[in-house]
């Protein structure tokens, strides 16, 4: 029975084990799902960028959400720029001691009144006014142009409005606060944006305030001034000058007004629509108080401008304004155009205040070449070769361009108050060469992104001015070259980016003129008192390969 048991398990066994060989057989001979990887379609886009693109590409995009970086910016004068439409109906706001121009006039100096501080011309008018201003907004807009910047126009005195009576009124002759408004709006509905002339440093000696101040010791506003006897005309003025008692931010109730309450000079005008402010003698107002300043516009409405008038080095006010004007820049291009400095010194110059200065302050900076208080360009730089060689740098370093009105058509003007001339209308056309090349310049900026938000790069050289501005993509290179001397210059030059391929070339935006890269290298052939500026050309029409295929 034993022996029996056992053959009856083992058989039992054999016929499992038989089983399930059968059955893992089966399981073997069973088709089983092909895993294939997923591969991207030809027709799908393939990102080409390398990770120094990648790296760059935040920044870039925050540059661009950015109003303030690189915009075109345009100054007007509101007393010069568009013959008011209703002339009559305001003429009896020019009586004398002011006198009423007719626009074909030019302003000429008059005579120094020492005891009121100030020169007979500076109360001459034609008339202007910002419903006037107003008028011209699409001519504004087809200029190309992203910033309207307004001198002055607060209540005051004088025709350029930097002697203040209350900054919280517009003077007559402009208007009222509700045009600023409205006029603010119109740009907004352009696409464009509107910074006012802060003039807080100091005001007009007609102010009321000034007047209690300095008639009343016990004035309520004593402590708004630098009023006593230790000052030979008995208070402070701006630069001495009579007219302009200088204003004593180390007051708190000043503090208080100027920047501090929801409804002062600095936010309240931002809350009724206005962008930003550029801040007259800031060097004078001090590290401290415009940081102060700043944040307190950036509170009454974040992404404001705050932007100083600076005559210093940019490096350390970059921090306390979004920016400032940079006539730093502005000086090394005259010096360069004018053959007294080199182009390697110049490139060396505007290196090391790259480098120096926080680079986003200085994209929100603008480079200014002439303005009310400097000759017009048309005077500064008579020879036409030498005004569009500062025009391209003023166009293509970090910054703003700031045009002042009235370049575009050549407008002349030697210092003050010659270069406040009113427009001629009769020259904005296409007839006048100068005004076509202004157009040119303002369309190329638009569409060179590199100029806009790009990074800067210097070029060595022995004899030129060389740089580039590059982004995130190569066709978007911009290679900046200056001749400043009499002679044509041929140099051999590291274009220094790694993305541009050998063999192919580089072309002028303005003459057409090519080189071609060799190992990432150029010869270029530079003709006398001439900027050129090179952009690859990334397919040969006549072509159907391109070397750039496969980089961004």
């Amino acid at each position: 029975m034993v022996k029996n048991r056992w053959k009856t398990i083992l058989r039992t066994c054999a016929c499992a084990a038989s089983a399930l060989l059968v059955s893992t057989l089966a399981f073997a001979q069973t088709p089983r799902p092909v895993q294939h990887k997923e591969r991207p379609k030809v027709s799908e886009p393939i990102s080409f960028a390398n990770p120094h693109d990648l790296a760059l590409a935040p920044k870039l995009a925050a540059r661009e959400a950015d109003w303030r970086i690189g915009p075109v910016v345009y100054q007007v004068m509101v007393d010069r720029f568009a013959p008011s439409r209703d002339l009559e109906a305001k003429r009896a706001l020019y009586a004398a001691p002011r006198t009423l121009h007719p626009w074909s006039s030019t302003p000429k100096r008059g005579k120094l009144l020492p005891e009121q501080g100030l020169w007979t011309h500076e109360l001459d008018f034609w008339g202007g006014d910002l419903d006037s201003l107003a008028s011209k907004l699409d001519y504004i807009k087809a200029l190309d142009v992203d910033v309207l910047y307004l001198g002055p126009i607060h209540d005051a005195f004088t025709n350029h409005k930097y002697d203040a009576n209350d900054y919280f009124k517009v003077s007559p002759e402009y208007g009222t606060r509700d045009d600023v408004k409205k006029l603010a709006a119109g740009l907004h509905d352009k696409g464009m944006r509107l910074v006012l002339d802060g003039v807080l440093n100091h005001m007009g000696r007609n102010s009321p305030q000034f007047q209690d101040a300095l008639k009343n010791p016990n004035s309520p506003y004593r402590d708004w001034y630098f009023i006593g006897p230790e000052y030979k005309m008995g208070y402070r003025g701006w630069w001495d000058i009579a007219n302009l008692p200088d204003v004593k931010w180390e007051t708190p109730a000043v503090q208080a007004r100027l920047y501090g309450d929801p409804d002062s000079v600095i936010q309240g005008w931002l809350r009724d629509g206005v962008d930003g402010w550029r801040l007259d003698v800031a060097y004078d107002i001090g590290f401290k108080f415009l940081g102060d300043a700043t944040k307190a516009a950036h509170q009454a409405k974040p992404g404001s401008l705050m932007l100083g008038e600076i005559y210093n080095y940019p490096e350390q006010w970059l921090g306390p304004m979004d920016g400032m004007l940079n006539i730093t820049a502005g000086e090394v291009i005259y010096e360069l155009v004018d053959g007294k400095v080199s182009g390697r010194q110049a490139a060396s110059i505007l290196e090391r205040m790259v480098t120096d200065s926080d680079y986003e302050g200085l994209l929100r900076s603008w480079i200014v070449l002439d303005n009310h208080d400097r000759p017009r360009l048309a005077n500064r730089l008579p020879d036409a070769k030498s005004r569009r060689m500062a025009q391209i740098l003023q166009f293509t370093l970090p910054g703003s361009p700031n045009l002042y009105y009235g370049v575009e058509v050549g407008l002349e003007g030697a210092d003050d108050p010659m270069n406040r001339a009113p427009m001629d209308w009769s020259k904005a056309n296409d007839s006048n060469a100068e005004f076509v090349w202004l157009r040119q310049l303002t369309r190329l900026r638009k569409e060179m992104r590199a100029l806009r938000i790009g990074e800067f790069r210097r070029l060595d050289t022995e004899t030129l001015l060389a740089f580039t501005r590059y982004t995130d993509k190569v066709g978007e290179l911009a290679v900046v070259l200056v001749n400043p001397t009499d002679a044509p210059v041929s140099e051999f030059l590291s274009v220094r980016d790694s993305k541009l391929m050998n063999n192919e070339a580089l072309k002028d935006v303005f003459t057409g003129y090519q080189t071609r890269v060799r190992a990432g290298l150029i010869r270029v052939e530079v003709p006398a008192n001439t900027a050129l500026v090179l952009r690859p050309v990334l397919q040969d029409p006549t072509k159907e390969y391109t070397a750039y295929k496969r980089v961004q």
